[in-house]
């Protein structure tokens, strides 16, 4: 089947240029895109796409708003959400993966990114612009203390799972290297994410990062 996508950025040669990329993959399907963050948010809500791509700066709700209002941690039901924007800033990308995003991209990032950054997002994976990463990473390593008690909960595959989705590989990447089939990555995950508390794949690298259980 096909990932189903919205898109919402106020520039309509923005949204005509993703729609044209998205919708020459085969498995790709553009099912709406709209100017503003409100629109983003009720269509997003009737049409329950596969992911939302959203720019940050939108009129009348932003993309960061409109990030927590699809994929924040008190919505019961989440999207699943790409923040692609032209502004490289700490504090965006910290807003986007904190209220629930599950991608951050530069727009300059290229299609073969964005194109990436959809599928991943769709298969539960995540992406982020890889200089942003490193930033990303040197700024929970900083703010880290010691590993929370949840922690020594998690099992020594648990653990080389996690360090491994921490450090950027994806569920296929992470069964290669680790020599564990795709179900069994998902399950060491899916159990991780229930004993942390984490809501999904880009919370559980943060923790990684910010418990010290990756350096």
């Amino acid at each position: 089947m096909s990932i189903r996508v919205l898109i919402a950025d106020d520039q309509e040669m923005v949204r005509a240029g993703f729609r044209t990329m998205l919708e020459l993959q085969d498995d790709i399907e553009v099912v709406a895109d709209v100017p503003d963050g409100v629109s983003a948010v009720a269509r997003a809500r009737e049409l329950r796409p596969d992911v939302c791509l959203l720019d940050i700066r939108m009129p009348e709700m932003d993309g960061l708003e409109v990030t927590r209002a699809l994929a924040g941690p008190e919505v019961a039901d989440p999207l699943r959400v790409v923040v692609v924007t032209t502004f490289d800033l700490d504090e965006y990308v910290h807003a986007a993966l904190t209220n629930g995003a599950s991608g951050f991209l530069l727009k300059d990032a290229g299609p073969t990114l964005l194109i990436e950054a959809v599928r991943a997002a769709a298969r539960g994976d995540a992406l982020v612009s890889p200089r942003i990463t490193v930033r990303l990473l040197r700024h929970f390593a900083k703010a880290g203390a010691a590993p929370e008690p949840a922690g020594q909960q998690l099992t020594a595959r648990e653990l080389d799972v996690v360090r491994a989705a921490a450090r950027g590989l994806t569920n296929a990447e992470i069964g290669a290297e680790l020599y564990l089939s795709l179900s069994t990555v998902k399950t060491h995950l899916a159990s991780v994410q229930a004993k942390i508390g984490a809501r999904n794949r880009v919370e559980t690298a943060a923790w990684a990062w910010r418990t010290g259980v990756v350096e």
